[in-house]
């Protein structure tokens, strides 16, 4: 409790933490899809597809929240435009824009007057930093999120199995594939305040990826990846507050540190159990 009571006696600390929960329910719900479909280099490219929409809203003093939420609207345009008029791979698509679109907004940044400042605070964020209307923000796509994974359950899961069955239960496989970019781009949107462009892959990948060790049904895993989540930002956010590292940083490296540590103890105890079924 020593390590615990010192951490809520602060305001900031109190609304990082908010937020940072709120975040891994979105990011967390959104990124079980996103591993059971195996669209990881297109979240961690939607991660980095907004910074040209944000660093014009820093530099012309606008939102950056509208500012994400447009260039990630273009983003999943142009990579479904690539994929449906063009005989090149999903990857190439999504590789290109990737490239292009982070360039840009770096581009765009350096014409401020303070490129290192901006592109530190947009590419991992400040947890600490966050106020009331972020809260708001995350909370609102948090039950957007609920809500859409409720209502689409169904064809979402169909569609981790194949495009093919999604059709055969009468779905549009091509419509259920643009929500599902699109609440992945809701869950970077929201989240970039909190851990920073580069740094909400980490939240969107590594807690579902852990619970797909452990757990094999799409709502255990959303719930066991949701409840690592949320053990990474508070420990990331303790770690900030009493050793001084950066907290988006500290939840990333967390969350990530805890898929391994939950793969060796698979490992181990697979390894004794077929021990112990040769003795």
């Amino acid at each position: 409790m020593e390590l615990v009571t010192p951490f809520l006696d602060h305001e900031f600390m109190l609304r990082a933490l908010a937020a940072g929960l709120l975040t891994v329910v979105t990011t967390t719900l959104v990124g079980t899809w996103v591993v059971l479909r195996g669209l990881s280099f297109l979240g961690d490219a939607l991660a980095h597809g907004v910074l040209p929409g944000i660093a014009i809203a820093v530099v012309v003093g606008g939102s950056v929240t509208v500012g994400a939420a447009v260039s990630g609207t273009i983003m999943v345009a142009g990579i479904d435009l690539v994929r449906r008029r063009t005989r090149l791979s999903g990857d190439t698509g999504i590789g290109l824009l990737f490239v292009g679109m982070l360039a840009l907004g770096v581009a765009i940044i350096s014409r401020g007057g303070s490129y290192a400042t901006d592109l530190s605070g947009i590419l991992f964020g400040d947890a600490i930093a966050v106020d009331r209307t972020d809260i708001v923000v995350t909370l609102v796509a948090a039950v957007v999120v609920v809500v859409a994974t409720v209502v689409g359950y169904r064809a979402f899961l169909a569609l981790t199995f194949s495009e093919d069955r999604t059709a055969a239960l009468g779905l549009r496989p091509g419509l259920v594939h643009l929500a599902m970019l699109a609440l992945v781009g809701l869950a970077v949107v929201t989240s970039f305040r909190t851990v920073g462009t580069l740094l909400v892959f980490a939240l969107l990948v590594a807690p579902p990826a852990t619970a797909s060790l452990v757990s094999r049904r799409v709502p255990v895993m959303m719930a066991t990846g949701t409840g690592v989540g949320m053990v990474a930002v508070v420990s990331g956010l303790l770690a900030s507050y009493h050793w001084g590292v950066a907290a988006s940083p500290a939840i990333a490296v967390i969350s990530v540190g805890l898929f391994f540590v939950v793969l060796s103890v698979r490992e181990v105890v697979g390894a004794a159990r077929r021990s112990a079924a040769t003795a």
